[in-house]
């Protein structure tokens, strides 16, 4: 399966589901949920990886709260399941990084990575708080 038939198989999934994606010029995969902005990027080279994230959620505005994101970061990371969270760049990113064999199985687990997404940022935002 190739990168266009992974977009379209994800945008018909989310469709069912009641999302409203769309394909980026990149072949990724954009949808919103509960207000927010994920997406689903899909690598070229390999159709088994499935990866969601929910890209820029956190501002680092400073060097000093760029150390405080790192450790709210390797904590929330550490205690959710299959979620990880990290900077890029003067921003922070969730995502959900698995393999899928075939690609059509991350479908009985998707709400499960969206909670599991929900949880991680939410653990990072109460230790970035705290």
């Amino acid at each position: 399966m190739d990168k266009k038939q992974r977009a379209k198989m994800y945008e018909k999934f989310l469709l069912e589901e009641g999302f409203t994606p769309t394909i980026d010029q990149d072949g990724d995969v954009i949808f919103k949920a509960e207000g927010r902005t994920y997406a689903i990027l899909i690598d070229e080279r390999d159709d088994e990886f499935f990866r969601l994230v929910f890209p820029n959620f956190w501002p680092i505005e400073s060097n000093k709260e760029r150390v405080k994101v790192e450790q709210a970061a390797l904590q929330a990371t550490a205690e959710t399941k299959v979620a990880k969270i990290f900077p890029v760049r003067d921003n922070v990113w969730a995502s959900i990084e698995m393999f899928c064999s075939p690609p059509e199985v991350f479908k009985p687990v998707f709400s499960r990575c969206m909670s599991a997404l929900r949880a991680a940022v939410g653990s990072f935002a109460e230790k970035m708080a705290g």
